[in-house]
């Protein structure tokens, strides 16, 4: 897919497909820049502008009583892989912030979780944008959906 301009974390991610656990590389360096997502381990597995899918491990750190993965570990999944997105995505003129989460829990969760999340170019646009996000279970059924919403607004002049 065409991209614009240079974009670091998407070059990061292109060079690091190169290398060896290169993708494990990669998600231990967005891990390292939000710490907090290192809890749930993601193994960000695509990348490309508009578009990010992470991996969440089914692993008794992020199950839930029920032995299912945790719906919060999905959340998380589902932040880093719109984090991802956007940071490899948004035009170099403008900068986001999450500001809102709304899901539904689909089905039970009872394997490793595919996060994914994407919107189009012309969704970047100053304002609320809302992120389509999706969790699919290892037989692609989906397991959370919904959208997360950012603000949207230009960078500040120098």
């Amino acid at each position: 897919m065409p991209h614009s301009h240079r974009n670091k974390t998407l070059d990061l991610y292109q060079k690091l497909q190169h290398w060896p656990m290169g993708n494990k590389l990669f998600s231990l360096a967005i891990c390292r820049m939000a710490p907090y997502f290192g809890s749930v381990r993601p193994l960000i597995t695509k990348l490309y502008p508009h578009h990010c899918e992470c991996i969440i491990k089914k692993r008794r750190k992020v199950e839930n009583h029920i032995g299912t993965v945790h719906v919060i570990a999905i959340c998380n999944g589902l932040e880093i892989a719109m984090g991802a997105m956007a940071e490899a995505s948004i035009p170099p003129h403008l900068r986001w912030i999450p500001k809102g989460m709304t899901l539904d829990y689909t089905a039970k969760a009872g394997s490793d979780i595919r996060c994914v999340a994407e919107v189009e170019l012309h969704d970047w646009q100053p304002g609320d944008m809302d992120v389509a996000v999706t969790a699919y279970d290892a037989n692609d059924v989906v397991v959370v959906k919904g959208t997360i919403k950012l603000w949207i607004s230009e960078n500040k002049p120098k």
